[in-house]
């Protein structure tokens, strides 16, 4: 395991004061404010602030998953993809990608900007708050990025140059594992509430469902069509709205998962929580937030789909890369996002770290929102290749969820 100083509140001045990135960024001197806010399944990250207002996030990988301790032991190089993403990203989607400030290669530590004024999303969802304009900026930063990743944007020599400098095996190897094998095949780190374990087992035995997981796994292990985030669900937005509740900003983080693969898998990962979200809605009879959730999907398809859209008129080869390819790359895209999100919504069911959406229902309003979800994903696995248009789905879903609610 590598051995290195993890950053504490009594170390964080001084080591702000050794790095020349941050000088007139943030007072080493003056510092007011030094916050803790990791997530709790991985990373250190430290909110610091100083008494003229200005502020940092350091975030500093360890070298096992902190959800787990020391029993998991991962690389903390996961900081370098990390790093290296955003700033490749924040190139193709400025705007949408925090400012990168630097890279400590000794300790893994990323110094970037502060969003203290930003709100995670999925708190946002869960406090019933509406963000309208954050699904169209998420799907406009998924197409921004992919396209200036693929073949299309970049060409063919530098795209596989990325391919082989942005191979990223122990990270991938946790998502093969936690989203496409675990919920079907017992490894020891799912679980559920007991009224849920049936809910779990019909999962596990749905034959056509594990032959979907199958191809889409298959898909994602060999499919290197973009560098992709990886990881991308409502815990790695921020949102800031204006006194009207419009977004007027939205940042994407937390890449550390990203890897060359299939474009559609962040699209499936991120409507899988709007379906997630929509679930806790209707467990709290919070109707107009139920089909506030349900509308997103639909939001950031179409905004990937016209982002891309336009971007491809400026895509390296013409040739034989036509008008008509990039519609028939849509339409097999939509198909697999249902997939992805099917998977991913089963897996923040059963399998291991889970979402707040869901957890901090109680325990009886959980139980059929839990099972709702896997309803759904089951319905859309299953039926992704005759049925990908989203407004059908989010009424398919709406019905589910109602269904098997628990009052």
């Amino acid at each position: 395991m590598s051995s290195y100083e993890f950053l504490d509140s009594s170390s964080i001045a001084d080591y702000i004061a050794s790095r020349p990135e941050l000088i007139g960024r943030i007072d080493p001197n003056n510092l007011v404010e030094i916050k803790e806010v990791g997530d709790g399944n991985l990373n250190l990250v430290f909110i610091v602030k100083d008494s003229f207002g200005h502020g940092v996030v350091l975030k500093q990988a360890l070298p096992y998953v902190r959800l787990v301790g020391p029993d998991w032991p991962m690389t903390p190089d996961r900081a370098r993809f990390e790093y290296s993403t955003s700033v490749i990203h924040a190139k193709a989607a400025p705007g949408l990608v925090p400012e990168m400030y630097f890279f400590d290669q000794a300790r893994f530590i990323i110094g970037m900007e502060d969003l203290s004024d930003h709100r995670v999303w999925r708190g946002a969802l869960i406090d019933g708050e509406f963000h309208p304009g954050a699904a169209e900026a998420v799907g406009e930063y998924i197409a921004r990025a992919a396209f200036a990743t693929s073949l299309f944007g970049s060409g063919a020599k530098l795209h596989k140059e990325e391919i082989a400098r942005s191979i990223n095996t122990e990270l991938c190897l946790i998502t093969e594992d936690l989203v496409f094998t675990e919920p079907y095949f017992e490894a020891g780190r799912n679980s559920v509430i007991a009224a849920n374990e049936i809910d779990a087992r019909e999962l596990a035995n749905d034959q056509e469902v594990i032959r979907e997981m199958g191809m889409l796994k298959f898909d994602f292990m060999t499919r290197a069509e973009a560098l992709i985030h990886g990881d991308l669900h409502t815990g790695s937005v921020m949102v800031r709205a204006d006194k009207d509740g419009v977004v007027v900003s939205t940042k994407i983080f937390d890449s550390e998962f990203s890897f060359y693969g299939p474009i559609s898998f962040d699209i499936g990962a991120i409507i899988a929580n709007y379906y997630i979200a929509a679930a806790r809605a209707e467990a709290l009879g919070r109707k107009e937030l139920l089909e506030f959730s349900l509308s997103l999907p639909e939001k950031t398809w179409n905004s990937f789909a016209d982002t891309f859209r336009s971007l491809w008129r400026t895509r390296v080869d013409k040739r034989v890369f036509t008008d008509a390819l990039v519609e028939d790359l849509l339409t097999a895209w939509k198909v697999d996002t249902v997939g992805y999100a099917a998977a991913k919504m089963a897996r923040r069911i059963v399998g291991l770290a889970k979402t707040a959406d869901i957890e901090t229902l109680e325990p009886h309003l959980r139980e059929g929102a839990a099972r709702g979800v896997l309803r759904t994903a089951r319905h859309f696995a299953v039926g992704r290749h005759q049925n990908s248009d989203f407004i059908s789905l989010s009424s398919k879903a709406a019905e589910i969820i109602a269904h098997v609610a628990t009052k």
